[in-house]
């Protein structure tokens, strides 16, 4: 009689766990739908393409972004045994080798990304057909991968909805507030037209396949959850949180950077000459009207943000891993400058989100205790403090470079000093205790 009980028992708790298993995804499946029919209707009510058209551009030869389209396939075969994730990743190169003739045949527009699109929702077709913990985790990481998707598609309709919102944008504020750090935009710019097209063309690389490099740090960290469990924090978590709070910034403070305010691409609204000639006011800065092509899409530098946290998930891989973390973060820090799309100031507000984000997410095992507290209060302090500082204090951090540059970059150091203190310095060593960090917590693997 008790093997029984305990035999139902153990049914139940399964059959439990399997109900979970197919409600989860299906919740998601909803909400994503919900949140996409959302943005296609307010794109639809103001003449653009939205996420759904945008997808299904993606179905039908016609994709927008290669490297998304990829890197979701990529997470998503994560979680998938070796076999499954050979046969999706050849079915898809011969897809978009197929498509590509396609399009050439027609005289259509060149363009690779309907593979991946088309294998990845096969691949979730097949998988809802598994059962037991096979089925649970490869749906965890097609999740994954469909929310990366699904987030390019979003992001691309928000920086529409920062235009609306923002007809006039703030870059003279923080132009101004730049000169305390040197304004780096115009210092690397002229070093970049100096230097010529090749390592002009190597940042270009680098600036627009940050996806591809997070995927690679992302498969390092979870190249294991096929045969054994989920890493508590990885990535993905970061990158997918920074792209919900890091955009609500662009409606809050528009800004489209020195390219477009002081240089070539203002459609004849700028008003300057990016890089070659510094800009002098001679009068306070004033909020400027600018065109409704431009997206404000400056403050904070999410590029700045996720490079960031890619270096700092890929602190506790190999040494490849390592500098090429280093490698990324260097190399979007100089192209976001050079190619005039960021000011310094969206650089330093980067980072500190980038921190402030991740100090929320990291080690959940420590739960949210005194020093988790206070390094998340502490960031969004300073990044609080920062955005005030250039809105209202432009004039006087360009009056005092010396003293307001000191005050910014010591914020920043301040809040990369106590997040290293925090999460990564030494169980047992003085820095560790004065930082929350205990010899019991021991190494989190990201």
């Amino acid at each position: 009689m008790l093997v029984d009980d305990k035999t139902n028992v153990s049914g139940s708790v399964l059959s439990g766990r399997e109900t979970r298993s197919r409600l989860v995804p299906a919740a998601g499946l909803c909400v994503a739908v919900l949140l996409l029919a959302i943005a296609q209707a307010w794109a639809s009510a103001h003449g653009v393409m939205g996420p759904l058209r945008s997808l299904i551009d993606d179905y039908f030869a016609n994709p927008q972004s290669a490297a998304v389209s990829w890197a979701g396939l990529g997470l998503a075969c994560i979680g998938v045994p070796a076999r499954t994730r050979v046969i999706a990743l050849v079915a898809a190169g011969v897809l978009d080798l197929l498509t590509l003739g396609l399009q050439m045949a027609c005289g259509w527009h060149v363009s690779i990304g309907t593979g991946p699109t088309l294998a990845l929702t096969a691949l979730t077709m097949v998988v809802l057909r598994w059962e037991g913990e096979r089925r649970r985790t490869a749906l965890q990481a097609i999740a994954f991968g469909v929310l990366l998707v699904m987030a390019s598609k979003l992001a691309d309709t928000w920086l529409m909805v920062s235009i609306v919102a923002g007809s006039r944008v703030l870059d003279q504020y923080v132009q101004l507030a730049d000169r305390a750090l040197g304004e780096p935009a115009w210092v690397v710019g002229r070093l970049l037209d100096t230097l010529g097209p090749i390592p002009s063309h190597v940042l270009h690389v680098v600036y627009i396949q940050l996806p591809v490099a997070a995927v690679v740090v992302a498969v390092w960290q979870l190249r294991h959850v096929s045969t054994s469990s989920w890493p508590r924090h990885h990535l993905v978590r970061t990158f997918l949180l920074l792209g919900v709070i890091g955009p609500l910034g662009y409606v809050l403070f528009p800004v489209v950077g020195p390219v477009f305010a002081y240089g070539p691409l203002g459609h004849g609204l700028e008003i300057g000459d990016w890089p070659q000639v510094w800009p002098a006011f001679t009068t306070d800065p004033q909020p400027m009207l600018f065109d409704s092509e431009t997206a404000r899409n400056c403050m904070p530098s999410m590029h700045t943000a996720w490079a960031t946290a890619l270096f700092i998930h890929s602190r506790r891989g190999p040494r490849w891993l390592r500098w090429s973390g280093t490698f990324w973060l260097v190399c979007t820090l100089l192209a976001t400058l050079g190619f005039g799309y960021h000011y310094g100031s969206d650089l330093v507000a980067g980072a500190v989100l980038c921190m402030t984000v991740e100090s929320a997410l990291r080690d959940p095992e420590r739960g949210w205790q005194h020093p988790r507290v206070r390094m998340v209060s502490l960031g969004a302090a300073v990044l609080a403090g920062l955005l005030l500082a250039y809105r209202f204090l432009a004039n006087t951090m360009a009056a005092y470079p010396v003293v307001a540059g000191a005050v910014v970059l010591g914020s920043l150091a301040a809040v990369a000093f106590l997040f290293y203190a925090t999460w990564f310095a030494r169980p047992g060593s003085r820095l560790a205790h004065w930082g929350g960090r205990t010899p019991v917590d021991g190494f989190a693997v990201d």
